[in-house]
């Protein structure tokens, strides 16, 4: 009786039988899964180490993650002390007794609005045959946000050098902050002008110019 038995593989044709491509022997109680995880941790280990040693090599900082914020600008500098220093007439005062015949006082307000204290280094005028005082005597100072009385007391020492009738007189001061150094001249008005140029006539009136 003939017939076909069953088919034996070849030789080479099982798996098993391949001695080219053995699969790698794995430790005793491993499986696939846990060897992929071992590949995976160990790949996460390698890469952690290259980017440290990356970031390292090129000065970074591993938590330099938020740019930092840029510096605050500068204060502006105090203003100048003629920008916030006003200077206003007030009216005629007694004169001292102390001062000398041909004498006569005024007062006015100083007010400093905002910024440093400002200190008064000198008061003057601009007639050359009038010499001028204060009370209080320079250098004072005053204080933002305040206001000064000052009494100023003009002696007449030629009258042939002083006008007969001021026109537009002005008081020249020298003001000081931490800005600067500043000569100003202030225009009083025309009550200023008034009052001064009655003085000058009743110092003068008695001598020839």
């Amino acid at each position: 009786m003939s017939g076909v038995g069953p088919v034996e593989p070849g030789e080479g044709t099982r798996a098993w039988d391949d001695d080219r491509n053995p699969d790698p022997p794995r430790p005793p109680g491993s499986s696939p899964g846990s060897l992929a995880r071992l590949y995976g941790r160990h790949r996460r280990v390698l890469l952690t180490t290259a980017t440290v040693a990356a970031l390292l090599a090129g000065g970074g900082s591993l938590y330099a993650t938020r740019p930092r914020k840029p510096p605050p600008p500068p204060a502006p500098p105090p203003p100048y002390p003629s920008q916030v220093v006003d200077i206003a007439y007030l009216n005629p005062e007694p004169t001292p007794r102390s001062a000398p015949p041909r004498s006569f006082s005024l007062s006015v307000v100083l007010s400093v609005q905002s910024g440093p204290p400002v200190t008064v280094a000198r008061m003057g005028q601009p007639y050359a045959g009038l010499s001028v005082t204060s009370s209080p005597r320079p250098p004072f100072r005053t204080e933002a946000g305040a206001a000064r009385k000052i009494a100023i007391t003009m002696h007449v020492t030629e009258c042939g050098k002083v006008p007969e009738n001021a026109g537009l007189p002005f008081l020249d001061v020298t003001l000081r902050n931490t800005r600067a150094i500043e000569a100003h001249s202030y225009i009083l008005g025309s009550r200023y002008a008034h009052d001064l140029s009655a003085a000058l006539h009743v110092a003068c009136g008695n001598h020839s110019r």
